[in-house]
């Protein structure tokens, strides 16, 4: 499964200091079933854990998933700064979501290589 990042939310974890170890588990969790809540339309609400604090206090991540295919992180949000979605925003996520998972794998791939997303390795810091 590809774990990947949009270069806004690449730029938002890295202000947040979040590492990509904190993002793949917040993935992993998704992909359990825990602390994520579907928007519908492949899109999901996860929690992400802020260090030296649970994850009912800390981040939301709106991610594009589709199970054993992709996971790509596009938009984040400390919860003390933002309760939830608007409306508008719901909608134009999901459209971003449609479009996301239409894409094939090479075009995913091509995405990739042309710097829209950024895949989210272990060891890289971006």
């Amino acid at each position: 499964m590809k774990r990947l990042k949009t270069k806004w939310f690449a730029k938002w974890a890295k202000k947040q200091e979040l590492s990509n170890k904190d993002l793949l588990k917040a993935i992993d969790d998704l992909s359990d079933n825990l602390s994520s809540t579907s928007l519908g339309g492949g899109l999901f609400k996860v929690r992400i854990a802020m260090q030296g604090s649970g994850k009912s206090s800390a981040y939301r991540s709106i991610v594009v998933y589709r199970k054993n295919d992709r996971a790509v992180m596009v938009y984040g949000f400390a919860k003390n700064e933002q309760e939830n979605l608007s409306k508008n925003e719901l909608k134009a996520f999901k459209i971003l979501s449609k479009d996301i998972l239409a894409l094939s794998t090479q075009a995913l791939d091509e995405s990739i290589e042309k710097k829209v997303f950024f895949e989210i390795g272990e060891n890289d810091e971006r």
